[in-house]
């Protein structure tokens, strides 16, 4: 017993800094895109959709759409795309989520009757609406040792009817829409909705699938937005955060560090 205290004690504290500091990223992450739409030669189709269009025709990112894969770190017809270090992403519109500069719209906090109803406990219900894994397994990991998603007061919960929000993964499998929407139902008044990652916010890779419903409709009311393929942990928190008053509107400034190039990433 004291040699297991006694390296537990040695192991020291293993709890991520955040949001105070400690962002540490190995080489491969690849966080906010960034569009070059200057001149750029060998030009070849991006394999996703998020390369898009601005309400003014302007070339621009959908973060929505996004699937952060190394294929798309490359020039594409609208110019080129890198991958910056920014796991700040999660936004409170759709609209939100599409940039030409870089600079995202970040999520903004709840009206203050909002906030204190779920700024100190909130508690979430996941539904998997026809998902690859991947979204669930950084879900997962928000309660390990490292982000400890409950150290804010934010947990998960088995019930709709002990649920305040309902986190969606999954591109919206058609054998998923009455499930999906059963839950919702079930959870109490007010109640937040999360779309986390791509599949959920725009279809991912399953979009135009007859099997899917390209993700969230219009009709549903998304209070906040993940962007990831899957997204980090860091990103969800920083929503979450963000969306319950508990970090500043504005952005820090921090270096717009790019990641690795694509070549080293594959």
């Amino acid at each position: 017993m004291f040699e297991y205290l006694r390296t537990r004690y040695q192991q020291g504290t293993r709890t991520s800094l955040f949001p105070q500091g400690g962002t540490d990223f190995p080489a491969r992450f690849r966080g906010l895109p960034l569009l070059d739409a200057t001149c750029c030669a060998d030009k070849h189709e991006i394999p996703s959709a998020m390369v898009t269009t601005d309400s003014e025709l302007r070339p621009a990112i959908d973060l929505g759409a996004c699937l952060f894969s190394p294929e798309e770190a490359s020039c594409g017809p609208a110019g080129v795309v890198e991958f910056t270090r920014d796991y700040r992403m999660a936004g409170s519109t759709r609209e939100g989520l599409v940039t030409t500069t870089g600079e995202v719209e970040l999520a903004h906090a709840l009206d203050a009757r909002m906030q204190s109803m779920f700024g100190r406990s909130l508690r979430l219900r996941s539904v998997v609406a026809g998902s690859c894994g991947g979204c669930e397994a950084e879900l997962v990991a928000l309660g390990n040792v490292v982000f400890d998603l409950a150290r804010f007061g934010v947990q998960f919960v088995a019930s709709p009817r002990h649920a305040d929000g309902l986190v969606i993964t999954g591109a919206v499998s058609r054998n998923m829409q009455h499930a999906l929407q059963a839950t919702y139902e079930a959870m109490p008044s007010p109640r937040l909705v999360i779309a986390v990652g791509a599949c959920a916010i725009s279809g991912g890779p399953f979009r135009g699938s007859e099997a899917v419903e390209d993700g969230l409709s219009g009709a549903w009311p998304v209070d906040l937005y993940i962007p990831g393929c899957p997204p980090h942990p860091l990103t969800m928190l920083d929503g979450l955060l963000r969306l319950l008053g508990r970090l500043p509107a504005e952005r820090r400034d921090i270096a717009p560090e790019r990641s690795e190039p694509a070549q080293a990433l594959l």
